[in-house]
């Protein structure tokens, strides 16, 4: 029988200014690796819904509050969102996003001390029409940043019959989402760097 996380009685984190981006999400209390932090909420809308709703390439700068949760569905924060939707990119995340029963929920991968800001790897699908790494640039001043919030490019393979590769795994069980950038895909069984997909 699987163990189900519980979220936190009240949640574990203010939003103040950031120095990474705007508003960010900062820790109240000591929370501890393996903890669930905040379910990411929001008015669940269709992939059609969310292209109309955000024309990326018109905006100029990319914004949005939209993650995917599987092939049909994504949530946009902006509309009956929670805090959850203030929590920022890093390139070297203390926190991670899991889908399970098609909700999203942010944990911590580390503990995270009082006062330290929550974030975590939006690692955006890269797709060859639009994966410009100076559009979606990243602040997040980790000693590892990799100036983007796009997932890290990864060299195609010559030979026939293989494609690039789209992110990164983590082997957990649970279902985990990527944040992708313009184009959705569903999130995997196997984990990845944005668990779910948030959408640009």
């Amino acid at each position: 029988m699987a163990i189900t996380k519980r979220l936190p009685a009240t949640q574990p984190f203010e939003i103040r200014r950031s120095p990474i981006q705007g508003r960010g999400a900062f820790a109240t209390r000591l929370i501890r690796k393996g903890s669930r932090i905040a379910e990411y909420v929001g008015e669940r809308i269709s992939h059609e819904e969310g292209d109309r709703r955000y024309d990326d390439p018109k905006m100029k700068r990319h914004h949005t509050f939209l993650f995917v949760v599987d092939k049909r569905i994504l949530v946009d924060a902006a509309v009956d969102g929670n805090d959850s939707r203030f929590i920022n990119h890093s390139c070297d995340p203390n926190a991670e996003v899991t889908i399970e029963n098609r909700r999203i929920f942010i944990d911590a991968i580390r503990t995270i001390r009082p006062g330290e800001e929550l974030n975590y790897d939006y690692s955006y699908d890269r797709d060859d029409a639009d994966g410009d790494d100076a559009r979606y640039p990243c602040y997040c001043g980790s000693k590892i940043c990799r100036g983007t919030i796009l997932a890290a490019a990864t060299p195609k393979k010559t030979s026939a019959g293989k494609k690039k590769a789209k992110g990164k795994k983590k082997s957990k069980g649970k279902k985990t989402v990527k944040k992708s950038a313009g184009k959705w895909s569903a999130g995997r069984t196997s984990k990845t760097g944005k668990k779910a997909k948030k959408r640009t």
